[in-house]
Order: C-alpha cells, then structure tokens, then sequence
C-alpha cells in the first residue's frame, strides 16, 4: 500500500517526506496489538506504525521515533490505511437514537474512503503568528510574533493521561512543547508562556488548528425514525485497536485450524497477513466442506 501524508514529516535534513508504503498486519502484530494494555494509547500507535511503515519519503526504515514525530492527523491518517486494508472500508454499527422522544436505535453505515481529510494549508516546520493588540495587552510589543510547532504524536503520548484529569494544563503544556519563540525570547521559558493572555493562547491555538491537516473524527447521521440528524464521534484510535480486540480469539482459531490440517509452525501462519490468512482459510473450508459431501 502507498500513499501521500496530509501533512508530512521534517527531516533532519530539512527535507520533507510525505509519500508512504504501508505493510499490512500479520498475525504478530495483530496479537502484540490486541494484547498491549492502554487500547488506543498514544503509545500503542507509534508502535504499530513503526511496525507497518516501511517507508516515509526517503526515510526507510521508519523507526518508533520518526513515528513518534508524526503529525496527529498524519497519525490518522495511517490507522484509518491500515484498518481499510485489514478490515475493508466498510463500517458497521448500531446505536440509539440521542434525540428526546426518539431513542430508537440507529444503523449506522459508512465507508472509510469517504472520511474527509483535509491536506496541511501551508508546508513548514515552523510557523509563525503575530498576535493582536488586544491578545498583548499590556505585554511588551516586540512580542508579538510567536513562533510554534504543530502538535505531533510525542505530544500525544506526553500529555494524554494529563488531559484525561486536567484538560487546561494539558493545554498549558502542549503550548509549552509547541512553542519555540515568542518575540526575540527563544527559547521563551515556561513562565512566559504561562503569563500569555487567554486571547493570546486562543489566537494561538486557532492559528495551529488552521495550518495543521486534519482527518475528520466526526460522523453525520440521520434517524429513520424521527428524521433529525446527529454527530457521533470517531475515535480513529480507538476504533482501529477496538477492531483488533474483537478479532483476537478469532486469530488464534484461525491459526490453530491451519496448525491442524497444513501442519504448518505457528511462526510461519502469523508471519502471514490477514487477507493471506483469510485466503487459506476460506480455500481450505471449501476442500473440507466437498470431502463431507463426498463423505
């Protein structure tokens, strides 16, 4: 599998890299995803990424700290490649109707290919955004140009469990990491960035969510039965290893009833992806089910 990254990873060399190859699970990675603790952590994608892309640009391999690296949309982005090929693009599921009154339950159906992603609208490691007069305040002026990084997947694994009990520190922190100048102050230290206003942290913030790319975490649906619509939230990361978690039992089936009648090393059927797994398995029912009706 290949592909281009919305937004892309800097390198040393200045250079970025956007183009991809993606490998597809095997049976190890399925299990090592499907045991780890943490589902969905921050953690748990870096690994699998650096696991599954064998090449980003001109980087090869691409090693748990160039994942880590990783813009969050472009994090994304690859979990939502790599579930299309180990699941397909079609998505599933059922749930209740929120609308007072109605609470009927809902068939929700999408395809993973028509999830929006929007592309990074400018192209730079850093970026630079000169705050308003009423963010500044009564700050001195020649500060008003800060200069910042868009938040990636270090910052995710950093601050997750922070966010889970204080989502304003959290934010204070992100800031922190992110920020590398504000005026001629570079670094500008954590206490000046803890005395920016609230207009300035919020212009801040909207100039990052602007620049950053995005993949939509949010699905529209509409109830038969009442005929208002409503946003139900997608977890990328969470739907991705939750799918993992539910096939696990089924994985071991599989490679046992391979085991059993190929007489094949559990070594060599997990080493094998899904869909080559699936192949021998679906080839092997159709023998078995013409010598029971030879039987």
């Amino acid at each position: 599998m290949d592909g281009v990254l919305p937004g892309g990873y800097w390198g040393v060399d200045g250079r970025l890299h956007r183009d991809f190859e993606l490998a597809a699970l095997t049976g190890r990675d399925e299990e090592l995803m499907a045991r780890a603790d943490g589902v969905g952590s921050a953690a748990l994608v870096t690994e699998v990424l650096s696991r599954c892309v064998q090449r980003l640009g001109g980087i090869s391999p691409v090693t748990p700290e160039v994942a880590r690296e990783l813009l969050v949309a472009d994090r994304h982005f690859l979990l939502l490649r790599l579930r299309s090929a180990a699941f397909g693009d079609q998505v599933r599921a059922s749930l209740l109707c929120p609308w007072p009154g109605c609470g009927e339950r809902v068939s929700l159906e999408f395809s993973l290919a028509d999830v929006p992603v929007v592309e990074a609208s400018q192209r730079s490691f850093l970026h630079t955004v000169t705050l308003s007069s009423e963010a500044l305040g009564e700050s001195d002026p020649v500060s008003a140009d800060v200069t910042f990084r868009l938040p990636n997947g270090s910052d995710q694994e950093e601050l997750s469990e922070l966010l889970a009990l204080n989502e304003a520190e959290a934010l204070t922190r992100l800031l922190s990491r992110c920020i590398r100048r504000i005026g001629p102050y570079e670094p500008p230290g954590e206490q000046r960035i803890a005395d920016l206003s609230p207009r300035a942290r919020s212009e801040i913030e909207e100039c990052m969510e602007q620049l950053a790319p995005k993949v939509e975490q949010t699905v529209e649906v509409t109830c038969a039965a009442c005929t208002r619509t409503f946003l139900v939230p997608l977890d990328i990361q969470r739907f991705f290893f939750g799918d993992l978690r539910t096939d696990a039992s089924l994985l071991y089936r599989e490679v046992h009833h391979l085991a059993f009648h190929y007489h094949w090393s559990e070594r060599e059927i997990m080493e094998m992806t899904r869909d080559k797994r699936r192949t021998y398995i679906n080839v092997l029912t159709d023998v078995l089910e013409v010598q029971n009706c030879g039987a």
